[in-house]
């Protein structure tokens, strides 16, 4: 298991004018999806055609949207895959009542980039169906075992195209992806103590004197909110990252906060503390003030992050077991998302707001699951050649 809340111990297409008429309402729930069919679309005989074809069906059916089928659609996706050394890729869609067309559009890239092209024209098909923004194209930053050591790696959000990015030969913890998802944010005691790094820069952007950790960029870059206690206990501070400046925010006397998350407009930061006692999930101003307490449930509340789409998933303890929680922080409701007895850990939204890519322990070993708040089934991501775990989601 990866409970990681508190480091002081080692480890601690189609234009918007019209878009509204396109639209098809898919109001609700998981349950309802609209059939599509992609059993018209040609494609070469080549090996990355192909692959373009199944990576782009099986981010269909994952979006948790469509169903994809060879009968009775509703959508039709049309056109054609060709590649060389470079791929060519016609895709029209058209609501089959009535033959309306939804999207057409011609993708072009090198024939070894056709999983990209594959989720780049899933996401516009989601979009130009249902109005709503996917995830296909979205990066997966996590935390691996696979050499025997704690690394960071990317993947797709599928799984696939699974990287290792550090070969620190220490400890990684807490992966971040910067705002624009150019970069990743996490901690590494490579330096024999936790430090806080960015991939793409060799020196650390965080490294005062004790514990630096679980640092995570404002959604306009320009200040790391970070775990440090040079000051005594483990508080929270923000950083600029022009001037170095740093603004303490908390200041716990016999407590110790974790896991700092940006709300989406930048005005507020949710975490961990546990000066009540145990670790529960607040809510503070980035000005500092007083925090709100927004959890009130399990004996262990950790590990929040703050989507888009207002809500706050966290993982809580309840009966023994690690459950993934969603909650509102401004009609403050929540409720505890329907999984098996295994420990779900790390959550973390998904760009298209309605999906949460988490960690999912059983039998001593982890791995990366997708989880549907609309309830459809959890999707095993990245499972197996070590353990995996901390995921973060980029934008």
């Amino acid at each position: 298991m990866n409970r990681q809340w508190f480091l002081t111990g080692s480890i601690i297409a189609a234009g918007s004018s019209v878009l509204g008429q396109r639209v098809i309402d898919i109001t609700g729930t998981g349950q309802g999806k609209i059939p599509i069919s992609l059993a018209a679309y040609r494609t070469g005989s080549d090996a990355a055609s192909r692959g373009f074809l199944a990576v782009l069906k099986a981010d269909l059916n994952r979006s948790g949207y469509f169903r994809v089928t060879s009968s009775g659609a509703a959508v039709s996706v049309v056109g054609q895959v060709r590649a060389g050394s470079q791929m060519k890729a016609d895709v029209q869609v058209y609501k089959v009542a009535g033959r309306q067309r939804m999207l057409g559009k011609s993708y072009n890239a090198p024939a070894n980039s056709y999983r990209t092209l594959a989720h780049k024209a899933a996401d516009e098909i989601l979009y130009a169906v249902t109005g709503k923004k996917g995830m296909a194209s979205a990066k997966i930053a996590l935390v691996g075992t696979h050499t025997g050591r704690k690394e960071l790696y990317i993947a797709d959000i599928d799984g696939k195209g699974l990287r290792q990015v550090t070969k620190d030969r220490s400890i990684v913890v807490a992966p971040r992806w910067s705002p624009d998802g150019s970069a990743v944010i996490y901690t590494s005691y490579k330096r024999g103590y936790p430090n806080v790094f960015m991939t793409g820069r060799s020196r650390p952007i965080s490294k005062h004197p004790g514990l630096n950790a679980m640092g995570t960029l404002s959604p306009d870059g320009r200040t790391l909110a970070v775990i440090l206690s040079k000051d005594g206990n483990p508080d929270l501070y923000l950083k600029s990252m022009l001037t170095g400046l740093t603004k303490r925010i908390t200041r716990t006397r016999r407590g110790n906060e974790a896991s700092p998350c940006w709300s989406p407009d930048g005005n507020h930061l949710v975490y961990v503390s546990d000066s009540s006692g145990r670790p529960h999930i607040y809510i503070v101003s980035r000005n500092g003030g007083t925090p709100k307490r927004i959890s009130s449930s399990g004996t262990e509340n950790i590990s929040p992050d703050w989507g888009e789409n207002g809500l706050i998933t966290w993982c809580s303890r309840i009966g023994g077991k690690y459950r993934i929680v969603v909650g509102n922080p401004v009609k403050r409701t929540s409720r505890v998302l329907e999984t098996d007895w295994a420990d779900y850990e790390d959550p973390r939204w998904a760009p298209d707001g309605r999906h949460i890519v988490c960690s999912r322990t059983s039998g001593y070993r982890s791995g990366i699951y997708l989880l549907d708040t609309l309830k459809d089934s959890p999707v095993a991501l990245i499972s197996g050649s070590g353990d995996w775990y901390s995921p973060a989601v980029s934008p």
